[in-house]
Protein backbone atom coordinates (compact mmCIF):
# COMPACT_ATOMS: atom_id res chain seq x y z
CA UNK A 1 0.00 0.00 0.00
CA UNK A 2 1.22 3.53 -0.76
CA UNK A 3 2.09 5.46 2.38
CA UNK A 4 0.03 8.52 1.50
CA UNK A 5 -2.28 8.59 -1.51
CA UNK A 6 -2.70 12.38 -1.67
CA UNK A 7 -0.14 15.15 -1.14
CA UNK A 8 -0.95 18.79 -0.38
CA UNK A 9 0.80 21.80 1.12
CA UNK A 10 4.12 20.88 -0.49
CA UNK A 11 5.38 20.40 -4.05
CA UNK A 12 4.23 17.10 -5.52
CA UNK A 13 6.10 14.65 -7.72
CA UNK A 14 5.86 11.14 -9.15
CA UNK A 15 2.42 9.56 -8.97
CA UNK A 16 1.13 12.59 -7.05
CA UNK A 17 1.82 14.93 -9.97
CA UNK A 18 -1.39 15.25 -11.97
CA UNK A 19 -1.79 16.01 -15.69
CA UNK A 20 -0.13 19.31 -16.81
CA UNK A 21 1.00 17.53 -19.99
CA UNK A 22 0.69 20.61 -22.23
CA UNK A 23 2.36 22.94 -19.76
CA UNK A 24 5.14 20.40 -19.13
CA UNK A 25 5.87 20.11 -22.84
CA UNK A 26 5.78 23.88 -23.32
CA UNK A 27 8.21 24.58 -20.49
CA UNK A 28 10.46 21.73 -21.59
CA UNK A 29 10.69 23.18 -25.11
CA UNK A 30 11.40 26.64 -23.68
CA UNK A 31 14.15 25.26 -21.44
CA UNK A 32 15.77 23.32 -24.28
CA UNK A 33 15.64 26.22 -26.73
CA UNK A 34 16.78 28.94 -24.33
CA UNK A 35 13.46 30.80 -24.19
CA UNK A 36 12.88 32.92 -21.09
CA UNK A 37 9.66 31.87 -19.34
CA UNK A 38 7.32 33.69 -16.96
CA UNK A 39 4.88 31.40 -15.15
CA UNK A 40 1.83 33.04 -13.56
CA UNK A 41 -1.09 31.59 -11.59
CA UNK A 42 -2.80 31.94 -8.20
CA UNK A 43 -1.25 30.39 -5.10
CA UNK A 44 -1.18 26.62 -4.67
CA UNK A 45 -2.09 25.77 -8.22
CA UNK A 46 1.02 23.65 -8.67
CA UNK A 47 3.59 26.05 -10.20
CA UNK A 48 6.47 24.78 -8.10
CA UNK A 49 5.56 21.13 -8.74
CA UNK A 50 5.39 21.79 -12.47
CA UNK A 51 8.75 23.60 -12.63
CA UNK A 52 10.48 20.95 -10.52
CA UNK A 53 9.16 18.20 -12.79
CA UNK A 54 10.40 20.03 -15.91
CA UNK A 55 13.77 20.63 -14.22
CA UNK A 56 14.16 16.86 -13.70
CA UNK A 57 13.19 16.12 -17.32
CA UNK A 58 15.44 18.83 -18.78
CA UNK A 59 18.62 18.24 -16.76
CA UNK A 60 21.40 16.75 -18.90
CA UNK A 61 25.08 17.15 -19.75
CA UNK A 62 24.08 19.74 -22.36
CA UNK A 63 21.56 21.57 -20.16
CA UNK A 64 22.22 22.44 -16.52
CA UNK A 65 19.38 23.58 -14.27
CA UNK A 66 19.74 26.03 -11.38
CA UNK A 67 16.83 26.39 -8.97
CA UNK A 68 16.51 28.95 -6.20
CA UNK A 69 13.77 30.38 -3.99
CA UNK A 70 14.19 34.07 -3.16
CA UNK A 71 11.24 34.35 -0.77
CA UNK A 72 13.57 35.09 2.16
CA UNK A 73 15.47 37.80 0.27
CA UNK A 74 14.63 41.28 1.51
CA UNK A 75 17.20 43.31 -0.45
CA UNK A 76 19.20 43.25 -3.66
CA UNK A 77 22.30 42.33 -1.62
CA UNK A 78 20.58 39.19 -0.28
CA UNK A 79 19.39 38.36 -3.80
CA UNK A 80 22.95 38.54 -5.16
CA UNK A 81 24.22 36.25 -2.39
CA UNK A 82 21.47 33.67 -2.96
CA UNK A 83 21.82 33.85 -6.75
CA UNK A 84 25.60 33.35 -6.76
CA UNK A 85 25.49 30.51 -4.22
CA UNK A 86 22.80 28.63 -6.17
CA UNK A 87 24.55 29.02 -9.53
CA UNK A 88 27.97 27.95 -8.19
CA UNK A 89 26.63 25.00 -6.22
CA UNK A 90 24.24 23.60 -8.84
CA UNK A 91 26.55 23.87 -11.85
CA UNK A 92 29.52 22.16 -10.17
CA UNK A 93 30.07 18.48 -9.55
CA UNK A 94 32.81 18.93 -6.97
CA UNK A 95 33.94 21.46 -4.37
CA UNK A 96 37.11 22.40 -6.24
CA UNK A 97 35.10 23.26 -9.36
CA UNK A 98 32.71 25.73 -7.74
CA UNK A 99 35.57 27.31 -5.80
CA UNK A 100 37.51 27.71 -9.04
CA UNK A 101 34.50 29.29 -10.78
CA UNK A 102 33.99 31.69 -7.88
CA UNK A 103 37.60 32.84 -8.09
CA UNK A 104 37.63 32.94 -11.89
CA UNK A 105 34.37 34.80 -12.55
CA UNK A 106 33.93 36.85 -9.37
CA UNK A 107 37.50 38.04 -8.96
CA UNK A 108 36.68 41.77 -9.06
CA UNK A 109 34.26 41.59 -6.12
CA UNK A 110 36.21 39.29 -3.79
CA UNK A 111 33.48 36.91 -2.57
CA UNK A 112 33.50 35.88 1.08
CA UNK A 113 32.96 32.12 1.30
CA UNK A 114 32.20 30.15 4.46
CA UNK A 115 31.88 26.38 4.53
CA UNK A 116 30.34 23.77 6.80
CA UNK A 117 31.12 20.06 7.19
CA UNK A 118 30.17 19.31 3.57
CA UNK A 119 31.50 22.06 1.29
CA UNK A 120 29.40 20.86 -1.66
CA UNK A 121 26.10 21.48 0.10
CA UNK A 122 26.80 23.43 3.27
CA UNK A 123 28.31 26.75 2.26
CA UNK A 124 27.39 30.39 1.97
CA UNK A 125 28.74 33.23 -0.09
CA UNK A 126 28.48 36.97 0.40
CA UNK A 127 29.83 40.12 -1.20
CA UNK A 128 31.07 43.23 0.55
CA UNK A 129 30.51 45.58 -2.38
CA UNK A 130 28.45 48.57 -3.35
CA UNK A 131 25.38 46.96 -4.95
CA UNK A 132 24.88 50.07 -7.08
CA UNK A 133 28.25 49.68 -8.77
CA UNK A 134 28.76 47.90 -12.09
CA UNK A 135 30.90 45.29 -10.32
CA UNK A 136 27.83 43.29 -9.22
CA UNK A 137 27.00 42.64 -12.88
CA UNK A 138 29.65 39.91 -12.55
CA UNK A 139 27.21 38.02 -10.34
CA UNK A 140 24.37 38.31 -12.86
CA UNK A 141 26.76 37.19 -15.62
CA UNK A 142 27.75 34.04 -13.69
CA UNK A 143 25.34 31.59 -15.42
CA UNK A 144 26.39 32.83 -18.88
CA UNK A 145 30.11 32.59 -18.14
CA UNK A 146 29.89 29.14 -16.54
CA UNK A 147 27.73 27.88 -19.44
CA UNK A 148 30.29 29.04 -21.99
CA UNK A 149 33.15 27.53 -20.00
CA UNK A 150 31.36 24.17 -19.78
CA UNK A 151 30.08 24.25 -23.35
CA UNK A 152 26.48 23.82 -22.26
CA UNK A 153 23.34 25.88 -21.67
CA UNK A 154 21.96 26.84 -18.28
CA UNK A 155 18.38 27.58 -17.17
CA UNK A 156 17.98 29.51 -13.92
CA UNK A 157 14.58 28.96 -12.25
CA UNK A 158 13.70 31.58 -9.64
CA UNK A 159 10.75 30.90 -7.33
CA UNK A 160 8.95 33.74 -5.49
CA UNK A 161 10.43 36.19 -7.98
CA UNK A 162 7.81 38.81 -7.06
CA UNK A 163 9.84 39.50 -3.90
CA UNK A 164 12.10 41.82 -5.90
CA UNK A 165 9.18 44.26 -6.18
CA UNK A 166 9.53 44.85 -2.42
CA UNK A 167 13.22 45.80 -2.56
CA UNK A 168 14.36 49.37 -2.01
CA UNK A 169 14.91 51.07 -5.39
CA UNK A 170 13.22 48.03 -6.93
CA UNK A 171 12.75 49.53 -10.38
CA UNK A 172 16.48 50.26 -10.70
CA UNK A 173 17.25 46.69 -9.60
CA UNK A 174 14.75 45.26 -12.09
CA UNK A 175 16.32 47.30 -14.87
CA UNK A 176 19.78 45.96 -13.99
CA UNK A 177 18.57 42.35 -14.11
CA UNK A 178 16.78 42.84 -17.41
CA UNK A 179 19.70 44.69 -19.01
CA UNK A 180 22.18 41.90 -18.18
CA UNK A 181 19.95 38.86 -18.68
CA UNK A 182 18.42 39.83 -22.03
CA UNK A 183 21.85 39.81 -23.70
CA UNK A 184 22.80 36.30 -22.58
CA UNK A 185 22.78 33.55 -25.21
CA UNK A 186 23.75 30.47 -23.18
CA UNK A 187 21.66 31.20 -20.07
CA UNK A 188 17.88 31.60 -19.89
CA UNK A 189 15.45 32.16 -17.04
CA UNK A 190 12.17 30.76 -15.69
CA UNK A 191 10.60 33.26 -13.30
CA UNK A 192 7.55 32.45 -11.18
CA UNK A 193 5.95 33.29 -7.85
CA UNK A 194 2.99 32.80 -5.54
CA UNK A 195 1.54 36.33 -5.59
CA UNK A 196 -0.34 36.60 -8.85
CA UNK A 197 -1.15 40.31 -8.68
CA UNK A 198 2.50 41.24 -8.12
CA UNK A 199 3.70 38.90 -10.87
CA UNK A 200 1.12 40.38 -13.23
CA UNK A 201 2.32 43.87 -12.45
CA UNK A 202 6.00 43.00 -12.88
CA UNK A 203 5.54 41.44 -16.31
CA UNK A 204 2.44 43.10 -17.77
CA UNK A 205 3.03 46.75 -16.92
CA UNK A 206 4.59 48.50 -19.93
CA UNK A 207 6.46 50.98 -17.77
CA UNK A 208 8.37 48.27 -15.85
CA UNK A 209 11.65 46.70 -17.05
CA UNK A 210 10.43 43.10 -17.21
CA UNK A 211 7.54 43.84 -19.57
CA UNK A 212 7.51 41.11 -22.27
CA UNK A 213 10.66 39.51 -20.87
CA UNK A 214 9.73 36.05 -22.14
CA UNK A 215 7.04 33.51 -22.93
CA UNK A 216 4.20 34.20 -20.48
CA UNK A 217 2.55 30.95 -19.37
CA UNK A 218 -0.72 31.41 -17.48
CA UNK A 219 -1.41 28.22 -15.58
CA UNK A 220 -5.00 27.00 -15.90
CA UNK A 221 -6.91 24.72 -13.55
CA UNK A 222 -6.55 20.99 -14.07
CA UNK A 223 -9.74 19.65 -15.68
CA UNK A 224 -12.27 17.59 -13.72
CA UNK A 225 -11.82 14.52 -15.97
CA UNK A 226 -8.09 14.40 -15.22
CA UNK A 227 -8.69 14.86 -11.51
CA UNK A 228 -11.38 12.14 -11.43
CA UNK A 229 -9.04 9.65 -13.10
CA UNK A 230 -6.30 10.56 -10.62
CA UNK A 231 -8.51 10.41 -7.49
CA UNK A 232 -10.12 7.11 -8.44
CA UNK A 233 -6.72 5.67 -9.27
CA UNK A 234 -5.20 6.69 -5.94
CA UNK A 235 -8.16 5.17 -4.02
CA UNK A 236 -7.81 1.89 -5.95
CA UNK A 237 -4.03 1.83 -5.38
CA UNK A 238 -4.65 1.82 -1.64
CA UNK A 239 -7.39 -0.81 -1.61
CA UNK A 240 -10.34 1.60 -1.42
CA UNK A 241 -12.97 2.74 -3.90
CA UNK A 242 -14.61 6.02 -4.83
CA UNK A 243 -17.14 6.49 -7.63
CA UNK A 244 -16.40 8.84 -10.51
CA UNK A 245 -19.42 10.91 -9.48
CA UNK A 246 -18.16 11.41 -5.93
CA UNK A 247 -14.62 12.12 -7.17
CA UNK A 248 -16.07 14.79 -9.45
CA UNK A 249 -17.95 16.24 -6.48
CA UNK A 250 -14.63 16.56 -4.62
CA UNK A 251 -13.27 18.66 -7.50
CA UNK A 252 -16.36 20.81 -7.89
CA UNK A 253 -16.60 21.52 -4.16
CA UNK A 254 -13.22 23.30 -4.26
CA UNK A 255 -13.47 24.70 -7.80
CA UNK A 256 -10.69 22.38 -9.07
CA UNK A 257 -8.14 24.20 -6.89
CA UNK A 258 -5.12 21.84 -7.01
CA UNK A 259 -4.04 21.91 -3.37
CA UNK A 260 -7.61 21.71 -2.06
CA UNK A 261 -8.51 18.83 -4.39
CA UNK A 262 -5.62 16.86 -2.92
CA UNK A 263 -6.51 17.84 0.65
CA UNK A 264 -10.24 17.11 0.34
CA UNK A 265 -9.57 13.80 -1.45
CA UNK A 266 -7.23 12.88 1.41
CA UNK A 267 -9.90 13.70 4.01
CA UNK A 268 -12.51 11.65 2.12
CA UNK A 269 -9.98 8.80 1.96
CA UNK A 270 -9.48 9.00 5.74
CA UNK A 271 -13.23 8.77 6.40
CA UNK A 272 -13.66 5.87 3.95
CA UNK A 273 -13.47 2.28 5.19
CA UNK A 274 -13.90 0.49 1.87
CA UNK A 275 -16.07 2.46 -0.55
CA UNK A 276 -16.55 6.22 -0.22
CA UNK A 277 -20.11 7.40 0.35
CA UNK A 278 -21.86 10.79 0.51
CA UNK A 279 -21.60 10.91 4.30
CA UNK A 280 -17.82 10.42 4.00
CA UNK A 281 -17.66 13.40 1.67
CA UNK A 282 -19.83 15.55 3.97
CA UNK A 283 -17.65 14.75 6.99
CA UNK A 284 -14.48 15.41 4.99
CA UNK A 285 -15.70 18.76 3.73
CA UNK A 286 -16.61 19.88 7.24
CA UNK A 287 -13.11 18.82 8.33
CA UNK A 288 -11.67 20.97 5.54
CA UNK A 289 -13.63 23.99 6.73
CA UNK A 290 -12.70 23.37 10.38
CA UNK A 291 -8.99 22.98 9.58
CA UNK A 292 -8.91 26.26 7.67
CA UNK A 293 -11.11 28.28 10.03
CA UNK A 294 -8.19 29.69 12.12
CA UNK A 295 -6.46 30.90 8.93
CA UNK A 296 -9.63 32.46 7.53
CA UNK A 297 -10.37 34.17 10.85
CA UNK A 298 -6.87 35.66 10.87
CA UNK A 299 -7.17 36.82 7.25
CA UNK A 300 -10.48 38.57 7.84
CA UNK A 301 -10.25 39.84 11.44
CA UNK A 302 -8.70 43.20 10.50
CA UNK A 303 -10.83 43.93 7.45
CA UNK A 304 -12.78 47.18 7.52
CA UNK A 305 -16.57 47.23 7.34
CA UNK A 306 -16.35 48.41 3.74
CA UNK A 307 -14.01 45.53 2.86
CA UNK A 308 -16.30 42.97 4.50
CA UNK A 309 -19.29 44.50 2.72
CA UNK A 310 -17.46 44.19 -0.60
CA UNK A 311 -16.69 40.51 0.14
CA UNK A 312 -20.35 40.01 1.02
CA UNK A 313 -21.38 41.39 -2.35
CA UNK A 314 -19.05 38.97 -4.15
CA UNK A 315 -20.39 36.04 -2.10
CA UNK A 316 -23.92 37.10 -3.12
CA UNK A 317 -22.95 36.78 -6.77
CA UNK A 318 -21.93 40.34 -7.63
CA UNK A 319 -18.82 40.11 -9.82
CA UNK A 320 -18.86 43.48 -11.60
CA UNK A 321 -20.65 46.84 -11.55
CA UNK A 322 -19.68 47.60 -7.95
CA UNK A 323 -19.79 51.37 -8.55
CA UNK A 324 -23.41 51.41 -9.68
CA UNK A 325 -25.68 53.28 -7.27
CA UNK A 326 -27.80 50.18 -6.64
CA UNK A 327 -24.86 48.00 -5.56
CA UNK A 328 -23.16 50.73 -3.52
CA UNK A 329 -26.35 51.42 -1.59
CA UNK A 330 -27.36 47.78 -1.14
CA UNK A 331 -23.99 46.78 0.32
CA UNK A 332 -23.02 50.10 1.93
CA UNK A 333 -19.82 50.50 -0.08
CA UNK A 334 -19.57 54.30 0.18
CA UNK A 335 -18.47 56.32 -2.84
CA UNK A 336 -17.18 55.00 -6.19
CA UNK A 337 -13.67 56.17 -5.19
CA UNK A 338 -14.00 54.16 -1.98
CA UNK A 339 -15.05 51.06 -3.95
CA UNK A 340 -11.90 51.36 -6.08
CA UNK A 341 -9.71 51.68 -2.97
CA UNK A 342 -11.43 48.74 -1.26
CA UNK A 343 -11.04 46.51 -4.32
CA UNK A 344 -7.33 47.37 -4.62
CA UNK A 345 -6.76 46.63 -0.93
CA UNK A 346 -8.47 43.23 -1.15
CA UNK A 347 -6.44 42.33 -4.23
CA UNK A 348 -3.22 43.20 -2.38
CA UNK A 349 -4.34 41.02 0.51
CA UNK A 350 -4.99 38.24 -2.05
CA UNK A 351 -8.57 37.80 -0.83
CA UNK A 352 -10.06 38.57 -4.25
CA UNK A 353 -8.76 38.45 -7.81
CA UNK A 354 -9.89 39.48 -11.26
CA UNK A 355 -10.74 36.56 -13.54
CA UNK A 356 -11.95 37.46 -17.05
CA UNK A 357 -12.89 40.94 -15.76
CA UNK A 358 -14.98 39.37 -13.01
CA UNK A 359 -14.19 39.80 -9.31
CA UNK A 360 -14.05 36.45 -7.49
CA UNK A 361 -12.99 35.25 -4.03
CA UNK A 362 -9.47 33.89 -4.47
CA UNK A 363 -9.95 30.95 -2.10
CA UNK A 364 -12.98 28.73 -2.88
CA UNK A 365 -13.01 27.22 0.62
CA UNK A 366 -12.89 30.65 2.21
CA UNK A 367 -15.89 31.60 0.07
CA UNK A 368 -17.89 28.71 1.51
CA UNK A 369 -16.61 29.46 5.02
CA UNK A 370 -17.82 33.05 4.71
CA UNK A 371 -21.26 31.80 3.65
CA UNK A 372 -21.54 29.32 6.52
CA UNK A 373 -19.51 30.68 9.41
CA UNK A 374 -19.69 34.44 8.90
CA UNK A 375 -23.39 34.45 8.12
CA UNK A 376 -23.03 35.74 4.57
Amino acid sequence: MDKKPFIFGVATSGVNFTDRKKETERLLLNFRHGINTVLISPRRWGKTSLVRKVCQLAQSDELKIVYLDVFACRSDREFYDAFAAAVLKQTSSRFEEWLENARLFLSRISPKISMGADPMTDFSISFDVNTKSDDVDEILQLPEKIAKKKGCNIVVCIDEFQQIAEFQDSRIFQKRLRTVWQLQSSASYCLFGSKKHLMNELFEKKSLPFYKFGDAVYLQKIGTDDWVEYICGRFEATGKHISEELAAKVCQAVDNHSSYVQQLAWLVWIHTDNSAAEHDFDAAYQDLLDQNTPLFEKQTENLTNYQMNFMRAVIDGVHSGFTTREIMEKYDLGSSANVTAVKSALIRKELIEIDSRQVVISDPVMAEWLRREAGM
